[in-house]
Parts: C-alpha cells; structure tokens; sequence
C-alpha cells in the first residue's frame, strides 16, 4: 500500500460533509489535486502571467518556458518519441474530436469503415457517429462478454480492407475492464487502419507506453491525474501530424498569412490556433512530477489490492450486483454496480448525507448500459489517496442504503 500521508497532499480530503468525513470514490470523473499543484497554479498568476510564444520581455520568456518544459514532461509521461507530437488541448475530448476532425475528413471516404466497441464513453462515440455521416462512412461494433471483456472473435470478424480506423477505450469508465491494446493494434496495422487510443482511464492509474502500445492517435486529461481541468492532450505519430490538415485557424499556427492563402507551422503548433490555456497546461507538468515521484507502477499496484479488498467488501452485501471482470489484473478501480433495492441516484444521494461522494447515471455511456441490461449504475473509482477504510465507508453506507429502502430485509455489515 502506498503511505496514508498521501492523503496528506490533498486539502480538499480534510473537509467535512454533513458533519462526515469526505470520502471521494469519483476519480474517474475528476480526481482531487495535491497542493503543489494548486501552489503551482497561484504562482503562474501571481508571478509570470503573460502569453506564449509571443512576447520578449522576461515574464513573457519565463511562461513559454514552463509551458513547452510541461509539454516535454507530459510527452514523456507517455513514452512518446519526440515531444513536437504532443497537442495541448483542453480535454480528451477535444483531443479525439481532434483526430475526427483533421484526420478524419482527409482520410475517410464513403464505404469506409471505423470500428468501435460496445463500452465506448460517448467522446470516443459521437465524433465518429458525425464524421460517418458525412463521409457516408459505416460505424462496427465489438461486444464485450457477461465479463465485460471484449469479444475479441468479433473484432477480427470486423476488420476488413475497408477498416480505416480502430478506437477505443483503453480502461473503460464504467467496468474498469483494460483492453489488450497492443494485440488489437497489430491487427489493425496488418490491415492497414491506424489505431486510436482513448486513455482519459489508463493514463492516471498506470504506467503508459505509447510505443509499446502501438497506437497511432493517444488522447488524455489532466484533470484525471492530479491536474488542472480544462487541459488534455493528444499524441499522434509525427508523420501522421505532419500530414494532418489543422484542426482550426487563427493567430499562432501560422507561419505566413496573405490574404488570400496561408502556410502553417509546423506540429504541434499547427493545431495550436490561439491563446492555449496556458495557466493549466503549465500545472499539468507539476501533476506529472507528483505522480512520477511516487511512481506509476506503485500507483497501479496500491489500486489493484485495493481493487480486490473492495470487490470482496462488495459481494458481501445482499442484493448488489458488480458489473466487470473479476480479475483484478484485467480492470482498474472503476466499480460499477447496481443494488436492487434502490435507484442508482438514490443510492448516491444516501451516500452522500454520509459524505460519500459516488457518482451514479449511466456514466456517459448509454450503449454500454443498454448492453448490460440497466439503465444506470452506481460507480465508486479509486486513485492513490484512497484507502481500505473508505472502502469500509462505503459498505457501511450501502447497508444504510438497503435498510433504508427495504426494512423488512434489514441487514448489518460485516465486521
């Protein structure tokens, strides 16, 4: 387990909640920043806030250089050969629509095939869905199984020659289930499609290798690992960036400007049209400094024991049903599950006056519920600062949910 003084590093956790204390099991919609990281965000502002790329006077030079060293930092994070083919964006979200945009228009034609999977957030899903349209293009689709793992039969049913892409979730947001990327990606490279990653999941819970992967296009947040919201990341190989027509226009992208054509720069900054968020991208290098000092694999191996004390804790109770593998080495610390007593919202609105905060719906992945036959579900998801007695919060809070709503079924936790 990693030290309980982590906890230490996020003030939000000492706060109350309804006279409770905080209990945060939603870090897989946002996680909680360490104070270094909010230190490092009052600095910007208060010392060197000036634009990028632009001006010469010091404070100016100082904000170019915390950027682009932030840029460096998070290309390395990732293992990416080279840090010019990391894209500032503001969320994985931009960041696939990126791709769709750019790539997609210039590489997609009617016919075309993409194929996606059954457990897709709706970023990895809609963009996809516009792009088909317009291009007359034809989305596929991998199931997963009872175990929320990928058929993984079907997907190389679907891959044909008219595969142009493959994109997917690297750990899903909903069964935690984490996908064989790199066996996926060599199949679709023997056929000729190139390979998007969605790592909003993967990336802040373990050690990611975008070489080793073998993906083509890798998009992640900041705001899932310690960072800012409000800036994400896209990673592509250079020749395919270098190819790329720009995702916008305006000022700093270009190279020169007539007023009948344009040159652009070079990548990245050729998809970097206008002001970027500079305040956050800069943070987000301090977040990647906090993480690697604890250390991705001690990250993901403190989340694994924690990931079966928490399934095993779960099974206990009457009535709940866990939705994802069972394996702990095949998920990461997303549980999802459903109670049958109650609602998922007023599961989580129970929790909450004990200062649990969980999140319940359908998690930005209708098709995936539909699939699973629900229409909503609970989710607690774990990071570096929680603990085995969070985990014993919750159970308890979940009894105090079922007695709740079926008394005459009342249950105690187990010591």
């Amino acid at each position: 387990m990693l030290s309980a003084t982590i906890r230490e590093d996020f003030p939000i956790l000492s706060q109350r909640m309804n006279g409770k204390p905080l209990t945060y099991l939603d870090s897989a919609a946002t996680s909680q920043k360490p104070q270094r990281v909010i230190d490092a965000l009052v600095r910007y502002y208060r010392e060197y806030n000036a634009n990028v790329h632009r001006g010469i006077y010091k404070i100016a030079e100082q904000a170019t250089q915390a950027y682009e060293a932030s840029r460096v930092k998070v290309a390395a994070f990732i293992n990416a050969p080279r840090p010019e083919e990391l894209i500032f964006t503001r969320s994985t979200t931009e960041a696939i629509n990126l791709v769709a945009y750019a790539w997609g228009r210039a590489n997609v034609r009617a016919g075309d095939e993409i194929i996606l999977t059954e457990m897709e957030h709706h970023s990895n899903l809609v963009p996809w869905q516009l792009l088909a349209a317009e291009r007359q293009a034809r989305l596929r689709f991998v199931p997963f199984d009872e175990q929320g793992m990928l058929q993984l039969h079907e997907f190389d049913r679907l891959l044909t020659d008219r595969t142009r892409l493959v994109a997917l979730t690297h750990q899903s947001n909903v069964l935690g289930t984490i996908n064989p990327i790199r066996e996926i990606a060599a199949k679709a490279h023997a056929a000729g499609a190139k390979v998007l990653v969605d790592g909003a999941q993967s990336a802040p819970h373990m050690s990611v290798d975008v070489q080793a992967l073998g993906a083509d296009f890798f998009a992640f947040s900041a705001h899932k690992m310690c960072g800012p919201t409000g800036a994400g990341a896209l990673w592509a190989r250079y020749d395919i960036l270098d190819a790329m027509p720009p995702f916008q226009g305006g000022g700093e992208m270009i190279m020169l400007v007539h007023l009948d054509k344009t040159t652009y720069k070079d990548p990245p900054y050729k998809f970097e049209a206008g002001t970027p968020n500079i305040a956050d991208c800069i943070v987000w290098g301090e977040a990647v400094d906090y993480l690697k000092a604890i250390g991705m694999q001690a990250i993901r191996d403190h989340e694994q024991r924690l990931t079966v004390y928490a399934m095993r804790r779960l099974g206990e109770i009457p009535g709940l049903r866990l939705f994802g593998p069972e394996s702990p080495m095949r998920r990461g610390g997303a549980l999802s599950f459903e109670l049958d007593v109650a609602h998922p919202h007023d599961v989580a609105q129970v929790l909450d006056q004990d200062g649990i905060a969980v999140r319940a719906g359908h998690h930005c992945a209708q098709p995936l519920h539909r699939a699973l036959g629900v229409s909503a579900t609970t989710r607690a998801s774990l990071y570096l600062y929680n603990t085995e007695a969070d985990i014993d919060t919750l159970v308890a809070g979940l009894y105090t949910v079922r007695n709740l709503f079926s008394p005459k079924t009342a249950t105690a936790p187990k010591p």
